[in-house]
């Protein structure tokens, strides 16, 4: 990997001097300090970072899940600062993807139940496009399965499928892998960086565990809340090469 000189580019998300404090006064925590950060679209974008780090907070702040103490964020041309709630629930449901280390799907509802419940949402043939996403993540034949009869891998897979069943141009996976064995996880980390090099998409993988950093277009290394290094890596392996 090499250092990364700064430079313009065309975003899909941005955040610019966002600090990100939990409580008031003596006794705020601060997750986040004056983070700069750029994510091109077809980008696969690696944030590092130990348990405690404040790696995980940005997301939740891309996600519209927690705003911002302070600094600006823009998603896909929008300014999150001042967006009601409306609005912002419109953005995590057109624009945004999100997959989470323990899966979240809903057991009592099939795999593709669970795929459908999100592509409802954005409208148009719920099914087809249920199916679609289904055999893009290599499930196909296992729609009508429920998450109980399904392996670790194969559950992650539906996880995934729902992120772009709305065509997102932004996932967010938090420890994707985190709670899988090294063979299912090369298998996700593959079918996430197929992700980020169809339609435009750019992923963000949170996560400590550095071999992963190997796959990625950038990484971005965190620590007490602050970024301390940017790296491109101008020669990212093929996400089954990787080891831990």
């Amino acid at each position: 990997m090499t250092m990364t000189s700064a430079r313009s580019f065309i975003t899909i998300a941005a955040m610019q001097g966002v600090t990100k404090a939990f409580g008031s006064g003596d006794a705020a925590v601060h997750a986040l300090e004056d983070i700069d950060l750029q994510i091109a679209p077809a980008e696969l974008l690696v944030v590092l970072g130990r348990s405690g780090s404040g790696k995980t907070t940005p997301l939740n702040i891309l996600g519209g899940i927690e705003p911002p103490t302070a600094g600006a964020v823009r998603i896909a041309g929008h300014d999150l600062t001042n967006l009601g709630s409306t609005a912002m629930t419109k953005i995590r449901r057109d624009v945004v993807g999100f997959v989470y280390q323990f899966f979240n799907l809903i057991p009592t509802l099939t795999a593709r139940e669970n795929v459908a419940v999100l592509a409802e949402l954005t409208g148009g043939n719920v099914a087809a496009r249920a199916t679609e996403v289904l055999a893009a993540v290599d499930l196909d034949g296992h729609g009508d399965r429920f998450p109980g009869q399904m392996s670790g891998g194969q559950q992650q897979r539906v996880a995934i499928a729902r992120a772009p069943v709305n065509n997102s141009r932004l996932m967010l996976c938090d420890e994707p892998t985190g709670a899988l064995d090294a063979d299912t996880g090369r298998t996700i980390l593959r079918l996430l960086q197929r992700l980020s090099r169809s339609d435009d998409r750019a992923v963000v993988i949170v996560t400590h565990n550095i071999a992963i950093t190997e796959i990625a277009n950038r990484v971005v290394r965190m620590r007490s809340g602050r970024i301390t290094e940017h790296l491109r890596n101008d020669q990212p392996i093929d996400a089954r090469e990787v080891s831990w």
